[in-house]
């Protein structure tokens, strides 16, 4: 029987309203980190603008999952978009 993984992320990220956008996993040589991003997905996220005009997207991983990533404990964690 598999082991049940500990959800370790906050109470705050587990409630919040969010579009899955992509994935982040290492790389097989396990010298990077590789994000894959569904373009659909990424399309009908909510843009906004800087003061020098450039438009930006704003993504979310989270920081333990990501380290999970990097020190091998996990494969995958997910890319997110907020929705407000």
């Amino acid at each position: 029987m598999p082991k049940a993984e500990k959800n370790t992320e906050p109470e705050y990220e587990q409630s919040t309203n969010s579009t899955l956008v992509g994935f982040v996993r290492k790389s097989n040589a396990g010298r990077a980190v590789k994000l894959s991003i569904n373009t659909n997905s990424f399309q009908d996220c909510a843009t906004y603008v800087t003061s020098d005009g450039q438009t930006y997207v704003q993504l979310v991983v989270s920081l333990n999952a990501l380290a999970g990533i990097i020190d091998g404990s996990r494969a995958v964690t997910s890319i997110n978009h907020l929705n407000d």
